[in-house]
């Protein structure tokens, strides 16, 4: 089945981070009742992949001030149709900085969000299952921003709150933090 290996890690992060079992086990769910999970075209929604980067210090979270959403964002994107989410996510980070690789920190999620996208022109309005993985930027951290983008930004991770209050940028902060940083 094309979903065991997104459903094998979303059971290790469900028990890694047993105070997230509620959002777990709703992308659990949600991934076992849609064969069909990594289509953007599934209109309810669909799996996403994002990538906290970081720059080679850890110091700096590269954000995307997001076109669509018009607030700042870590990079990441849908899946179109790729069940490997993992690789997903890094496909859409290179795309969205314009660098040419970054390093996988970890294979393991760093962390789950649900979040609905409001209906725009004929898109009705669904939710994006988001799983999100650790990238380094360990070469040049020059970016080019895309068109997906009105800017990009090194951010540091501990002033984060001077780009954002979304709950689940200041989560990763967080965890980056107590488990990263040195």
């Amino acid at each position: 089945m094309h979903r065991n290996n997104l459903l094998q890690k979303l059971h290790a992060y469900r028990t890694q981070c047993p105070h997230e079992t509620e959002a777990a086990d709703r992308l659990i769910a949600f991934v076992e009742s849609n064969p069909d999970c990594f289509e953007r075209s599934l209109e309810i929604g669909h799996i996403t992949g994002s990538a906290w980067v970081v720059n080679k210090a850890g110091t700096h979270v590269l954000l995307t001030h997001h076109k669509k959403l018009n607030m700042w964002l870590q990079l990441g994107g849908h899946a179109d149709g790729n069940c490997d989410i993992l690789d997903a996510a890094l496909r859409e980070a290179i795309e969205e900085s314009g660098f040419q690789s970054l390093e996988t920190v970890s294979t393991e999620i760093f962390d789950i969000d649900i979040h609905l996208i409001p209906k725009r022109k004929t898109e009705p309005a669904h939710y994006h299952h988001d799983v999100r993985f650790i990238f380094q930027c360990l070469e040049n951290e020059d970016y080019v921003v895309s068109d997906e983008s009105h800017d990009l930004a090194w951010v540091e991770i501990q002033a984060l709150e001077d780009y954002t209050n979304e709950e689940s940028m200041l989560r990763m902060a967080k965890k980056w933090l107590n488990r990263y940083s040195v």
